[in-house]
């Protein structure tokens, strides 16, 4: 067997958005992850275990897990009265790949989890490959 690097936290929750992660290889675009129908996805080079296949020689075999997570949001109303909003947003965290996990460019801290946000762009490793996270409501 293989022995997993990631876990989902006890605030893992199902996507109530159809998320999707578009992928394109330079202006090519491929086939598009749809990541709605789990809390959580394992990505990397490792079939065996990886919902998510990252097949560039850089990536480690199990290098990021894309997660969902419940959230609470407090918000004044106008009439002064607290209201509780409870969300579920896409995290990523990096499972202490050698070469990294980058959103927008920048380089992610290891082994913690990393607020998504629309349209955000996701990279693995030195792969020229980028993952675009949109979900159906999405304005083009």
């Amino acid at each position: 067997g293989v022995v997993l690097k990631w876990s989902e936290p006890a605030d893992a929750a199902k996507p109530t958005k159809q998320w999707r992660l578009y992928v394109f290889k330079g202006k090519e675009s491929l086939e598009p992850y749809h990541v709605h129908r789990q809390s959580g996805y394992l990505l990397g080079r490792e079939r065996r275990v990886c919902d998510i296949p990252l097949d560039h020689p850089s990536c480690s075999s199990q290098h990021a897990a894309l997660q969902f997570r419940m959230t609470e949001k407090q918000q004044k109303g106008p009439t002064g009265e607290t209201k509780t909003t409870r969300l579920v947003r896409p995290y990523i965290m990096d499972l202490g790949s050698t070469n990294g996990t980058y959103v927008n460019g920048s380089r992610v801290d290891a082994e913690r989890y990393v607020e998504l946000l629309e349209r955000d762009v996701l990279r693995f490793g030195y792969s020229s490959r980028e993952y675009v996270l949109l979900h159906a409501e999405s304005a083009s």
